[in-house]
């Protein structure tokens, strides 16, 4: 098979050059099969795909250089680079998914819902296509795409291009990056004002409670008084018992409406975060619609239930 580095890139410069057009061309090409298989299988349009901004899919073309790269352009058998480019692919979406999850606390996809899954991070359906894919890669597509790639060599284009491009690519690497750590950041202070909210509550329960039976106690008090007084003091009595239930009639109003404020409290705040998300944050929570918090789940649920009613 055809080797990595075509004879025309032989400075370690064009070289890396050669590798970073190749790696963005399987990105790009990546991310277009991804959209219209999503699309297929959603039968529409589907949303945006990708952790990235622009329209490509970095695990497509890692996996490609990662496959060309070990079987050197592939090897003579297609049945033996199915094989080992199922593995290698495979390897590296389980590398990926776990560093991303591990960098952001959050699961960007799950094969769970799949048969023959590993951990829900890889799964038999797509390890399969994978290893057709790269057949298709090192016996069909990659030989005339490299020599495309390496002419922009001859005319001395190659170089700028790559660095041209590297540089937008590592730029909108940067990008992503902020807003998936603004997402953490975000669902971390939605769940804070939840507890909050919750502890408030509590509290608030708590205190009617013990006002209640303070409240309760002094009743119990006045009626015990009224019982053992003379005649000539029941009104008296009588009129003690009414002066303790007035107290006791305004307490389930004192505390519906502290109740209603902390509520409104922490409405106001959740609004607040949720208008302070950005186009980059929204764009990245719908490319990923299988995304997940092990720790933050319930925040992100409504974080969903917030931009699609906003979209409506």
């Amino acid at each position: 098979m055809t080797q990595f580095f075509p004879s025309l890139c032989q400075t370690p410069l064009e070289r890396f050059c050669f590798a970073v057009l190749l790696l963005l061309a399987y990105s790009f090409l990546g991310w277009c099969g991804e959209m219209v298989y999503c699309s297929i299988g959603q039968r529409r349009l589907c949303e945006k795909r990708g952790f990235l901004n622009g329209p490509i899919c970095p695990i497509y073309g890692h996996g490609a250089i990662v496959v060309l790269l070990v079987l050197d352009g592939g090897c003579d058998s297609p049945v033996l680079t199915f094989f080992l480019g199922a593995v290698l692919t495979s390897l590296v979406e389980y590398v990926t998914s776990y560093a991303m999850e591990k960098l952001f606390h959050m699961r960007w996809w799950d094969y769970s819902r799949y048969r023959f899954h590993i951990n829900g991070r890889v799964c038999l359906l797509n390890s399969t296509l994978f290893g057709l894919a790269s057949v298709f890669l090192c016996h069909a597509a990659n030989p005339p795409i490299a020599d495309r790639l390496a002419s922009l060599f001859l005319s001395s284009v190659g170089c700028p291009l790559a660095l041209v491009l590297l540089a937008i690519y590592l730029a909108d690497i940067a990008l992503s990056v902020r807003s998936a750590i603004q997402i953490g950041d975000r669902l971390a202070k939605l769940q804070a004002i939840q507890d909050e909210l919750v502890q408030k509550l509590e509290q608030l329960r708590y205190e009617q409670q013990q006002a209640a039976g303070a409240q309760r106690q002094r009743l119990e008090d006045a009626v015990s008084a009224a019982r053992q007084s003379a005649e000539q003091r029941a009104a008296e009595a009588v009129q003690a018992v009414h002066s303790k239930l007035e107290p006791l009639a305004d307490l389930g109003g004192e505390f519906s409406v502290r109740l209603e404020a902390a509520r409104m409290e922490a409405q106001q705040k959740l609004h607040a975060l949720y208008e302070k998300q950005d186009f980059f944050e929204r764009r990245l929570i719908r490319s990923f619609p299988s995304l997940h918090s092990p720790i933050h789940g319930e925040s992100l649920k409504k974080l969903r239930e917030y931009l699609a009613g906003r979209r409506k």
